[in-house]
């Protein structure tokens, strides 16, 4: 598994499952022409997206951000139609390092679509129960009540079964909460009303996690935001700043949804100076 050091928190990628969606989803109003020397695409203009969580082993505990898509939860058509071709394999990664999802003790949620909620329940003899039994579920104020009360666009990817058997867990916060030293969560909004990024500060050195405001090495570009974001003049807004924060300050920028990419470091010209490619 591919793995990153920050001071003395570790970040490994766990295997969360995959997607494959359509690029002009994923890139928005930016020419094909354009994003595809970026990134590539099959024959039905799809891309391949990882939903991978990152472990975040610290001296405060064990993290997750974000909880991959889920086992058992789809069917053929869902499959099919996000061209889903490998569910999560988390647990199986947890004891590939000696773990088990009882050793979870917090899940970071950037926000809760199906695609990073779906790992937060399984099921166990016929019932839904929490996948992280001993974890406090961390999201924003705004992103929790949108996920009980959908509206019309967002009721596909909000699902019932992905947040009632957890709820009794969950925490939520206002604007920013300092899970603990070092380790914070800011609202963005963007993606959605209630996005979050997920900072990690140890040892002098910066993870940034940017979630879906920057769901690929590709998404670099401040105005290259997915048609999926519901609020794409805050998104842009939200990367410019969040970008040139990282950048002030050498952060790595880790990614979720990336194919090639686990994580990166641009230099003030958008170049990259050091990264970490998938394995």
């Amino acid at each position: 598994m591919d793995q990153l050091r920050i001071g003395e928190t570790t970040a490994t990628w766990l295997r969360g499952g995959n997607t494959n969606l359509d690029g002009g989803a994923m890139f928005g109003v930016v020419p094909k022409a354009l994003w595809s020397r970026k990134y590539e695409h099959n024959e039905q203009n799809q891309i391949p997206l990882r939903t991978d969580p990152i472990l975040l082993q610290t001296k405060h505990g064990n993290m997750l951000i974000d909880s991959g898509i889920g086992k058992g939860k789809m069917t053929d058509k869902m499959k099919r139609n996000q061209g889903v071709t490998e569910e999560t394999a988390v647990e199986e990664s947890l004891a590939a390092l000696g773990l088990t999802a009882a050793d979870i003790h917090y899940v970071l949620m950037t926000h809760l679509h199906f695609d990073h909620a779906s790992g937060l329940t399984k099921d166990e003899d016929g019932e839904l129960v929490p996948a992280f039994p001993s974890a406090a579920i961390l999201v924003s104020q705004t992103e929790w009540e949108e996920m009980q009360q959908p509206n019309i666009r967002s009721r596909n990817t909000y699902w019932r079964e992905n947040w009632e058997p957890v709820q009794h867990m969950v925490q939520t916060f206002a604007e920013e909460i300092t899970v603990a030293e070092g380790i914070r969560m800011v609202h963005t909004g963007g993606h959605s009303d209630g996005h979050a990024v997920v900072i990690v500060e140890d040892g002098g050195e910066v993870l940034l996690h940017m979630g879906d405001i920057l769901p690929t090495h590709a998404h670099q570009n401040v105005l290259w935001v997915m048609a999926y974001d519901d609020y794409p003049m805050t998104s842009i807004s939200q990367k410019q700043k969040w970008i040139g924060y990282g950048i002030e300050r050498n952060a790595w920028f880790t990614f979720y949804h990336d194919h090639y990419y686990r994580a990166i470091k641009w230099d003030r010209e958008g170049q990259i100076q050091e990264a970490i490619k998938r394995g």
